[in-house]
């Protein structure tokens, strides 16, 4: 019998043969924990990542903490930030990688938040 993170990481491997970071289109990826969400944009041919996003309890730029709100208000915050630095860095177009969750929920809030602020996927 499997358990929910073994059928995750199987559908996560399917995935991950048909979608990867180019130059042109980095890869997106979005992990979400029971209390987090962190959002990673990859450029999978040099193996590097360019841009990262979460909402942990440290003092973001502003000074502000970033664990106020609610779960889906933080992944709103998680996209757009994602975006922000994307469009700092001149990468318009991204491949959006879900991780094997389903686009419900807080991962469809960061994918929206991230079309919203500039990011075309």
């Amino acid at each position: 019998m499997q358990n929910k993170n073994d059928k995750r990481t199987r559908l996560k491997k399917k995935i991950r043969v048909k979608i990867s970071g180019t130059e042109a289109r980095p890869r997106l990826t979005v992990f979400r924990s029971n209390k987090f969400i962190y959002a990673q944009v990859i450029n999978d041919a040099i193996g590097k990542t360019l841009a990262q996003a979460s909402d942990l309890p440290r003092l973001g730029k502003a000074g502000v903490k970033l664990t106020k709100g609610s779960k889906t208000e933080r992944a709103k915050e998680v996209g757009r930030m994602i975006a922000e630095a994307c469009v700092k860095m001149k990468i318009k177009k991204v491949v959006f990688d879900r991780n094997a969750f389903k686009y419900t929920g807080r991962i469809k809030l960061v994918a929206d938040a991230a079309r919203s602020n500039g990011l075309e996927f």
